[in-house]
């Protein structure tokens, strides 16, 4: 008893860990349920403690350590000053079973990097890998690196919390192993569903997609829906590739499709471990300070949730390949200022139950959650590739914009990418068809004062995008005018959401 109370009110720390080249000193204040070795510069700890917070003090450098802790309770990782690399495996891997609070020390600059995830049944690979909760903290900095194949830079099974915090997130290795078939056959409960012809009922895409007496193409609302990079062929409609007849059947069922290469049917595919920025099984949440995160290889989205993501502040600079931003919930944008940028895909993704991809009785707007919220903040939401690829992408979810200012492009489909309703529109919101944009060239928009209200300059060019804008400024009745190099646009807002021609 006396020295839990020694170790609670007298000790700044109770495990301080000194990193030196090939070796790792341990001073251990509190020894009670707190067991620790250390091989080289690999540090292993089990606390059983449950009673009170355990603390950690990290510092030194090392090209080949680790710290490998698992907790009963809670615990506080202070990083002061510490350089780490793994040469296989997560340089700091989190076994625990309450939530573990990750600070960088004010004024500090940590690093931690890992270069190898080839033994990815004993090692974990991410740079940081949480089995529970994980709060990222502090006012110092932290540099997650990812250098080797399949490695990715945060991973947790449960929600992530992100405040204060300079983050810089980085992966640079290629994906490691591919699973077969694509996406994989999807997984209809044991039973394989009648189609059509092929034995009596097309599975079903709406209220009246169905007819007696055979298959009729479901009803879009006025166009196809967008089936992957490569379905939308130029010229005309194609019919993504399923399974058999091309290379893999798209994946419907909760579990089927997690993240490793979603978002649409033909030119996707489903890795092993695909080396993503941040990755949770449960919710993204980034209440304040600087969060940038960059992803090099196909398949590797920036900041993935898939119990949705919410931005409340700070700022957030996010540029991949594949997804920018990407969950299977809710994506809720309410202060921060975020630029998402994507050079091969969609730059915000959420694909939301009753979305397109739970066609198998889902009505889609009628029974699904929102996909994107925009209450405040600045999103800037940028897909360079052109259609089918979006800016904003919901699935046919819902869109709702509530406040915020936002500019997103991108191609969608025939030029209609993913847009609020009147009733979604809360606030005044316009989508320009057909807006050229030059690479590094401002885009502007004024009022019929000629006042500015937004200027945006984007680093690629892109003919004939399809984009959303919405600002506080906005009034439906109110005329507009967007300009950029060659081109020009004077609109009216006439309905809460307009689109311009």
């Amino acid at each position: 008893m006396l020295l839990l109370v020694m170790g609670s009110t007298c000790y700044a720390q109770d495990i301080t860990i000194r990193y030196k080249g090939k070796t790792a000193k341990v001073e251990q204040k509190v020894k009670d349920s707190v067991d620790v070795s250390v091989e080289g510069a690999k540090v292993s700890i089990d606390s059983r403690l449950t009673g009170r917070k355990l603390t950690l003090r990290l510092t030194g450098q090392s090209t080949d350590g680790r710290l490998d802790l698992k907790t009963a309770g809670k615990a506080k990782v202070q990083l002061d000053g510490l350089t780490l690399t793994s040469q296989e495996g997560a340089p700091l891997c989190l076994k625990n079973k309450k939530k573990v609070e990750v600070v960088a020390t004010k004024g500090t600059v940590n690093t931690l990097t890992i270069t190898a995830c080839q033994d990815t049944a004993s090692n974990k690979a991410a740079t940081i890998w949480a089995k529970d909760k994980l709060l990222l903290s502090g006012k110092g900095t932290l540099n997650i690196v990812a250098t080797g194949d399949g490695c990715r830079g945060i991973k947790t099974k449960k929600d992530i919390t992100i405040e204060e915090l300079t983050l810089n997130v980085t992966t640079s290795g290629d994906n490691l192993g591919e699973k077969p078939f694509g996406f994989g056959m999807p997984d209809f409960g044991g039973e394989m569903p009648d189609f059509g012809g092929f034995g009596g009922g097309f599975p079903q895409f709406g209220n009246d997609s169905i007819r007696q007496g055979g298959f009729q193409m479901p009803d879009f609302g006025g166009g196809f829906p967008p089936f992957g990079n490569d379905s939308i062929k130029a010229g005309g409609f194609q019919m993504p590739d399923f399974g058999a007849f091309g290379g893999g059947f798209p994946s419907f069922g909760n579990d089927s499709i997690d993240g490793e290469g979603i978002g649409g049917f033909a030119g996707k595919h489903k890795y092993v471990a695909s080396t993503k920025g941040i990755a949770s099984k449960g919710k993204i949440t980034i209440n304040s300070g600087c969060v940038t995160v960059r992803t090099q290889t196909a398949g590797a989205e920036g900041i993935e949730g898939k119990e949705g993501i919410v931005f409340n502040g700070g700022t957030v600079d996010v540029v991949t390949t594949d997804d920018a931003i990407n969950a299977n919930a809710t994506i809720e944008f309410n202060g921060a200022h975020v630029t998402a940028r994507s050079k091969g895909n969609d730059a915000v993704d959420s694909n939301p139950k009753g979305g397109f991809f739970m066609p198998f009785g889902g009505n889609n707007q009628q029974d699904s959650d929102p996909a994107i919220i925009i209450r405040g903040g600045t999103v800037y939401a940028w897909s360079q590739v052109g259609s089918p690829e979006e800016g904003l992408d919901c699935d046919f979810a819902p869109l709702v914009v509530e406040g915020g200012t936002v500019f997103s492009v991108g191609g969608g489909m025939g030029e209609m990418p993913s847009v609020p309703t009147n009733a979604t529109a809360r606030q005044s919101t316009a989508l320009l068809i057909g807006l050229n944009v030059e690479k590094d060239e401002p885009i502007s928009i004024y009022d019929a004062s000629g006042t500015l209200i937004d200027s945006v300059t984007i680093p690629f060019s892109l003919k004939r995008s399809a984009s959303l804008v919405s600002s506080p400024a906005f009034k439906v009745g109110n005329s507009y005018t967007v300009k950029t190099k060659g081109y020009e646009k004077t609109f009216t807002l006439s309905e809460p959401f307009t689109t311009v021609r």
